[in-house]
């Protein structure tokens, strides 16, 4: 049987209602004398336990700056992406415009210069109207900003599921410690100040957080720009973003707005022809959809990445990841970089062009150094980000290392086998032992068996040997006629093996150890136990007493590389590569960045011999097939050395002049790098074999043509007489079965245990073990490499 209500309290009959208005009237009063007078004014033991109550609420609000989009900015200031929790960007009042401040205190708190926090008369308004069947809010702008603080606090701890809404999960309690903060807030702050952070931290939309971002998503313009239509369509979305979403419902969205600006007239705010004019306005969005994150950068997603991986990886941004993240990407940061938008976008140019269509997914990568400071300006390669139809997509970066001296993630493919871009270095050590680079060696000499006489003072062995009468190949050039006595200058202009390995073979191994360490060269790739696979070394040292790699068998990165040339161009000071030179943070305050990092690496009047012979390169030797031609006899005083692999899978170009350091990089990104550059159609031409000057060659010429003149481009200094005139006296190499001639066998020597573990030598054939840190392999090569493996 039902029960029969009773009339009297039937809230659907006038009695009823009228006497339910009375009892909430009743308890209203109750919370407003506990808001409005001391608890010890009251009489009455039930308004004394209602107050004593709301007197042990909490009255300090916590107003923490809002989550806030961080800015990654160029070194001309323009921006390259934007990071954030929330897409928020903070304003002052005076950029907002009038209009929407208005507008929102008409429609949502239109007594919000009168009351203290809470609004009796509209808390009493919304009683009278609910209990008419009219359900209305009464929270004042002081109260939604209130309930924006404690919400925005709990989504930075990371307490989303503790969040409090209206008409959802919020109870009297949780209403009566808002009450009682927007009081408490009132004391503390101003109208304007409350008005201001309040326009800053409402939701108007999932990727519009506060009023800048709001009138940047939906009307691609500021917020001191704002409209009169476009200001109170805006103030209307606070109610309810999706159900006035002028997006998804533009019929809505016009009632709403409407609806806002008659209440615009109503308080005086605007004049019977604005309100006309803007309700004739239509609803027209003119969106600019919000991009988060370094993937969506439109210049530089991947030094973009390569930025956002230092700072991450940066202990004085947080004490672990999460405390980095929030500082990140809720922080409004501002990271100025140093990357010129200029050189990038031309570097990004030669990438893309440099395989075409590439269904068969070559990599390309260009990156710059700056000499004397380290500062990288420019880091670009050939593939997108996200997958598309017809697009090489790819989250590595090409031009870094896997890891960080530190060991922590950089996201980096850690680099390829650099070839003969590596032999300056031996040419360096020959300079720095005095020796004039006019010196002619016995280039003839393709055989350096196990117990040849090496000197190495190094405590490191010397590992590997030359030798087709004990399981390995000769040392091989790639083409015939450079077999016989040739100056250590014309060695290195031409990229000839024989007569690198001849120099070396009259050196301490050990000072070429010295120099490749202090012009900041490492493997771009980890050292791992061979039994557990954990990291033991970040960045391992390339190994010279392993003779392989005096001819560039060991993963090195672009970004490495081309630092490493910068010091020949600097005079012999190397400077580390640096990619952040400030960061604030929203108060103006500085945070730790980077700063140039230089030191001494070669002496000077090594530097200067090197660039005297590498500029020869290009003039005359390895380089010169580069097309477009580019030289110090055809350009601008530059120099560089081409480099490819055994199976020129890996092909480089790294070069410089005063002012700019460049390494160009092309080949086979994928797995372990064992794809062989041969027989392969790119970009619709036909190669039998890649070579550096052939796709390398071209990106660097281009980029250095069109970028390097703005960063200087004077004479190199002469090194001295004594390196560059000296006596051509031969030297010939220690005699140990020397073998002459012949086109048979590979560039890779088999190199016997040690740290490397099987490194492969020459330029090289194939890619060592780079998971053994000890261990006992044979680095045999096969090879089949084209012009002087450079």
């Amino acid at each position: 049987m039902a029960t029969r209500k009773n009339p009297i309290f039937d809230t659907a009959t006038t009695l009823g209602k009228i006497l339910g208005f009375l009892g909430v009237s009743a308890i209203c009063g109750v919370l407003v004398a506990g808001l409005l007078v001391p608890a010890a004014a009251v009489s009455g033991s039930t308004a004394s336990g209602s107050i004593e109550f709301f007197d042990t609420l909490p009255a300090e609000l916590q107003v923490d700056p809002p989550s806030q989009s961080t800015k990654v900015l160029a070194a001309d200031g323009s921006v390259i992406a934007n990071l954030y929790a929330e897409n928020r960007t903070r304003v002052p009042l005076d950029q907002i415009s009038p209009f929407m401040k208005d507008a929102v205190i008409s429609i949502e708190d239109s007594r919000f210069y009168e009351h203290g926090g809470v609004d009796t008369t509209g808390i009493l308004r919304a009683l009278v109207a609910t209990a008419r069947g009219n359900k209305q809010g009464a929270s004042t702008i002081t109260q939604q900003y209130v309930n924006n603080v404690l919400n925005a606090n709990l989504e930075a701890q990371d307490k989303s599921d503790e969040i409090k809404l209206n008409g959802v999960n919020k109870g009297v309690g949780d209403k009566l410690r808002e009450m009682k903060l927007a009081i408490a807030l009132e004391k503390k702050f101003t109208k304007e100040q409350i008005l201001e952070g309040y326009l800053n931290i409402v939701f108007f939309n999932r990727d519009a957080y506060g009023i800048e971002a709001a009138s940047k998503f939906f009307f691609s313009t500021t917020a001191k720009d704002l409209t009169l239509p476009q200001a109170a369509l805006l103030a209307g979305l606070v109610n309810s973003p999706s159900a006035f979403d002028p997006i998804t419902n533009p019929d809505n969205a016009k009632k709403r707005r409407d609806l806002v600006l008659s209440a615009m007239l109503t308080h005086g705010k605007i004049t019977k022809a604005q309100y006309t004019a803007a309700v004739a306005t239509p609803v027209k969005p003119k969106v600019t959809p919000a991009r988060q994150g370094c993937a969506y950068s439109p210049t530089a997603p991947y030094f973009c990445d390569y930025v956002l991986h230092l700072l991450l990886n940066n202990p004085a941004y947080g004490a672990d990841a999460t405390e980095r993240e929030k500082k990140v990407f809720r922080g409004g940061l501002t990271i100025k970089t140093t990357l010129d938008p200029k050189a990038q976008k031309a570097a990004q140019d030669q990438v893309n062009a440099a395989a075409g269509s590439n269904p068969d997914k070559w990599g390309a990568a260009l990156v710059s150094v700056e000499p004397g400071t380290g500062k990288i300006t420019n880091m670009a390669q050939n593939t997108s980000w996200f997958a598309g139809k017809g697009k090489f997509d790819s989250q590595i970066n090409f031009s870094v290392d896997q890891y960080d001296d530190q060991g922590n993630d950089l996201n980096g493919l850690g680099g390829a086998q650099p070839g003969s871009t590596m032999k300056p270095f031996t040419f360096a050590e020959w300079l720095n032992e005095g020796k004039s680079m006019n010196t002619i060696v016995d280039a003839a000499q393709r055989r350096y068996p196990q117990n040849f006489p090496w000197q190495n003072t190094c405590p490191t062995p010397t590992v590997g040997w030359y030798d087709s009468t004990n399981g390995t190949e000769d040392l091989q050039n790639a083409e015939d006629g450079y077999y016989r006595p040739m100056s250590v200058l014309d060695g290195l202009k031409n990229s000839i093996n024989t007569a690198t390995f001849a120099s070396a073979a009259q050196l301490d191994l050990c000072g070429i150890q010295k120099v490749v360490d202090a012009v900041g060269l490492h493997e771009g790739l980890p050292a791992r136990d061979k039994e557990t696979n954990a990291v033991v070394d970040p960045n391992p040292k390339i190994t010279m007493t392993t003779i392989g790699n005096l001819l560039g068998s060991r993963q090195t990165a672009p970004l490495t590389m081309a630092a490493a040339f910068a010091t020949f161009s600097n005079d012999g000071k190397y400077c580390a590569p640096i990619a952040i030179t400030s960061v604030t943070d929203q108060t103006g305050a500085q945070l730790p960045a980077q700063s140039p990092a230089c030191r001494d690496a070669l002496k000077p009047e090594v530097a200067r011999g090197v660039n005297y012979a590498l500029q020869k390169v290009l003039n005359e030797g390895s380089g010169s097939l580069i097309q477009p031609r580019i030289s110090t006899l055809t350009n601008f005083p530059i120099a560089a050395k081409t480099g490819t692999s055994n199976n020129n899978g890996s092909t480089w170009v790294v070069g410089h002049t005063t002012g700019l350091a460049t390494a160009a990089w092309f080949g086979d990104p994928l797995g372990n790098q064992q794809r062989a550059g041969q027989n392969v159609t790119i970009n619709g031409k036909f190669y039998t074999g890649i070579d550096g000057y052939m796709i390398a060659g071209p990106m660097f010429s281009n980029f250095m043509s069109q970028i390097a003149p703005a960063y200087g481009t004077d004479p190199f200094p002469e090194p001295p007489s004594n390196l560059l005139y000296g006596t051509p006296q031969f030297q010939p190499t220690v005699p140990n079965n020397p073998v002459q001639g012949g086109t048979t066998g590979g560039d890779t020597g088999a190199n016997n245990g040690g740290n490397t573990g099987g490194n492969t030598g020459g330029s090289t054939g194939g890619t060592g073990n780079n998971n053994s840190s000890n261990g006992n392999g044979n680095g045999n090569g096969n090879g089949n490499s084209t012009r002087g493996n450079g």
